[in-house]
């Protein structure tokens, strides 16, 4: 399964210039996710992140990752129908390799323990084949 960008809207509050996600390339529900987010050198944080050396900050990959994490708990949790927002309750991150404008993130999303309304995932982020970051996530999700 793939999901465009309207279809990730339909599931996540976020939007410009907060919405980390262009894409889902691939969606199996309970199994895995895989994500896309186009870093563009027009993104607002590289303006002072850094000037001399433009990278994305690792804050916002972390964020990207638990946007792909929301959309995986989603589907696993068969929640159709619903607009949810979530809470991140934990991060515990690895940074590898920086990322720079002109790169695609490609963020892939596992379970580690999902339960009714809280989930545990593992998220990889890569750049080509080139691990860049990676981060277990803890979240709630509360249905609005």
């Amino acid at each position: 399964m793939e999901l465009n960008i309207r279809e990730i809207q339909s599931i996540i509050p976020h939007r410009f210039p907060f919405l980390l996600i262009d894409k889902v390339v691939e969606l199996a529900p309970n199994e895995k996710l895989v994500a896309i987010k186009n870093v563009s050198i027009n993104e607002q944080f590289f303006v002072g992140h850094f000037p001399q050396e433009k990278v994305m900050p690792g804050v916002l990959i972390i964020e990207a990752m638990a946007q792909a994490g929301c959309i995986y708990f989603y589907y696993s949790k068969n929640m159709q129908g619903q607009t949810i927002i979530y809470y991140l309750a934990k991060v515990t991150a690895k940074f590898i390799a920086p990322v720079h404008p002109g790169d695609q993130l490609r963020i892939e999303v596992t379970s580690i323990k999902l339960m009714p309304k809280v989930g545990f995932l593992k998220t990889q982020a890569f750049v080509k084949d080139a691990l860049v970051a990676e981060a277990e996530i803890g979240f709630g999700i509360k249905e609005t």
